[in-house]
């Protein structure tokens, strides 16, 4: 029954007049009235299953329902700089939201709310779907109500390598005769495993270290999310911590082609994952980290970046389904 609905729409359009086809009315585009009424069995399972992620009243990004006990998968990078970190599922609002896992590789977060009886999304049984499969996502909210937006799948499941491959997130001294940092960039591993301003690297996983092409032979053949070891020496003393690699682009400003600079609000993190199933919905980069329905209202997948205008990554149902058993599990579940 679901297909001859989606036919009939198909067909609708196809039979329009030249003339229409070229100034389609605005019911039967992807975001129009006719189309979005289509999907409200589905809409109905991002009302209930899908969570709106809130830095105070702003909206940040979209979860993951994964568990009735409040458990939660999102866009980590989109949470770095929130303050007051709440969630919203279906109408009642939770204001206090804990992290308590994060995946770099996949940059996703284990959110947990005190709540009961949610419901979690129901996992589609593959992702491998043919490509023109019809989609659907969160679009923008209201308060109340979950919005939804329609595509379809354009592209083959890939592997999306980091842009600019991997990178420690530091700047050394141009000046020094050793590997001096002289930045650290806020967003880095580097960062979290404690480097400073002034320490010298002496070591990546166990090889020595003298200058910045003995840097990038050890990271060339590693991928943004995996960790090196590295030692380094702050005041005589040395010390060795493991440090989370990331996409040199994402840590970097790099000049925006022409694609970029017509894509709007794409989101930083959007490289550097080992497989993804891409689909055409429009939306801003605020409405990541939700589901991906197909037409039952099964989860495929989780939006993870909107990489352009025309392009918009989501973590397959296979590997989504280990992620959050994982996670889970470290996070105490």
């Amino acid at each position: 029954m679901h297909a001859n609905k989606y036919s009939l729409i198909l067909a609708a359009l196809l039979v329009l007049p030249v003339a229409a086809q070229q100034s389609l009315e605005s019911a039967y585009r992807t975001t129009g009235t006719a189309v979005v009424a289509a999907f409200e069995a589905q809409r109905q399972v991002l009302q209930t299953s899908s969570a709106v992620i809130l830095d105070d009243r702003k909206e940040i990004a979209y979860g993951v329902v994964i568990s009735a006990e409040g458990y939660i998968l999102t866009k980590a990078s989109e949470l770095l700089e929130a303050k007051t970190l709440g969630v919203t599922v279906d109408q009642k609002n939770y204001p206090e939201a804990k992290v308590l896992m994060v995946d770099p590789t996949w940059d996703v977060a284990l959110l947990k709310v005190e709540a009961s009886g949610l419901v979690p999304v129901v996992y589609a049984p593959t992702s491998a779907v043919p490509q023109g499969t019809w989609v659907v996502a969160n679009g923008v909210t209201s308060r109340l109500t979950r919005r939804l937006l329609a595509g379809i799948i354009s592209a083959k499941p890939r592997e999306i390598p980091a842009s600019g491959g991997a990178a420690l997130g530091v700047i050394l001294n141009a000046k020094s005769k050793v590997l001096e940092v002289d930045d650290v960039n806020e967003k880095s591993g580097a960062k979290e495993a404690g480097l400073q301003k002034g320490d010298v690297i002496l070591t990546i996983e166990g090889k020595k270290v003298a200058n910045v092409t003995d840097i990038a032979d050890a990271l060339k053949e590693r991928k943004a999310g995996t960790q090196v070891k590295l030692t380094y020496r702050r005041k005589g003393a040395e010390t060795t911590v493991d440090v989370r690699l990331a996409a040199r682009g994402e840590l970097f400003t790099e000049q925006m082609n022409r694609n970029d600079q017509m894509s709007g609000d794409f989101s930083p993190h959007r490289s550097g994952f080992p497989r993804v199933i891409q689909h055409d919905i429009l939306g801003s980069r605020t409405v990541e980290g939700g589901p991906l329905l197909d037409f039952d209202g099964h989860c495929i997948g989780m939006n993870i970046a909107r990489a352009n205008r025309a392009e918009n990554f989501a973590i397959p149902v296979e590997e989504l389904k280990e992620l959050a058993a994982r996670l889970m599990k470290q996070g105490g579940k």
